[in-house]
């Protein structure tokens, strides 16, 4: 090998890079070498920020409460041995302990039906209320004992346009709290349908812009939140322990009659405990 090919001077190696000259006469095209040594960092910095520039923006939350509270229309601080009837079991299992309703996930797993006819899917634990509201603030208190997300859902069970009348939630992580209209988006019983056809694939993903928002978020196991869920007219706002959460302006929030609040618990276990739920009016 001559020394010429040996030293640093070979020009066969690297990303050679032209740019064009100036519009001046006698310009002309000049050229750029990059090394393999930076050719990495280069790149990984160009797909960055285009992944960057072409991820969804969340939206802005805002600063202060979208909603103002009027009558109180329902409060438990799950004390005692006596319960309001307007609470009762949806999906396995809830218990009242310790002055709090404590939440744990049963269906871990898909099992058959008795019958061996159908299966029986895994699911969260679900406790529902009986409690028909509109526009509502719903404060309560979660502390995670190893469940892995907690939520508050709102549903009407008479509505057919989506699945059980799912509507809305705000889902709490300990990295992350997501809003999300389900009466438009994921639970839409025409978007399910749609599902299972591949053809309709981009039509799905269409029509699931702007149906969920999830951000980010830093809390711990064994620590207990007071979690606030604002929701008026189209839009929810949440809150924990009185910093702002998360956000989402979608049709279906706007649902006019939320026959029930449900709290959720996926893994085991979560604690609700002090809930209150006040009628509401678009905060002025």
């Amino acid at each position: 090998m001559s020394k010429k090919a040996a030293s640093g001077n070979d020009q066969s190696s690297g990303l050679k890079v032209r740019f064009p000259g100036g519009n001046l006469a006698g310009s002309q095209n000049f050229f750029v070498m990059i090394r393999p040594a930076f050719l990495r960092p280069v790149l990984f910095l160009i797909v960055a920020f285009a992944l960057l520039a072409n991820a969804p923006r969340l939206p802005r939350i805002p600063s202060k409460s979208i909603a103002e509270k009027k009558e109180l229309l329902f409060s438990d601080d799950f004390d005692g041995a006596e319960h309001d009837s307007r609470w009762h079991r949806v999906v396995d299992t809830f218990a009242f302990e310790d002055g709090a309703l404590k939440g744990t996930q049963t269906r871990v797993k898909d099992m058959p039906s008795k019958d061996g006819k159908s299966v029986i899917k895994a699911h969260p634990a679900v406790y529902g209320l009986e409690l028909p509201t509109r526009d509502s603030v719903v404060e309560v208190k979660m502390r995670f004992d190893g469940c892995t997300m907690m939520d508050v859902e709102f549903d009407d069970r008479k509505y057919t346009g989506s699945h059980y009348g799912h509507l809305c939630r705000a889902q709490v992580r300990l990295d992350g709290v997501r809003i999300l209209d389900e009466r438009e988006g994921s639970q839409n019983e025409e978007i399910k349908a749609m599902k299972t056809d591949p053809s309709k694939k981009e039509e799905v993903a269409r029509r699931m812009v702007g149906k969920s928002a999830t951000y980010p978020v830093k809390l711990k196991a064994d620590k207990t939140y007071t979690v606030v869920v604002e929701t008026v007219r189209d839009e929810m706002r949440v809150t924990i322990d009185g910093k702002r959460a998360a956000y989402l302006k979608s049709p279906g929030i706007g649902h006019e009659t939320k026959s029930k609040i449900e709290l959720g618990v996926a893994g085991q276990s979560g604690w609700f405990d002090d809930i209150k739920v006040w009628n509401a009016a678009p905060a002025k």
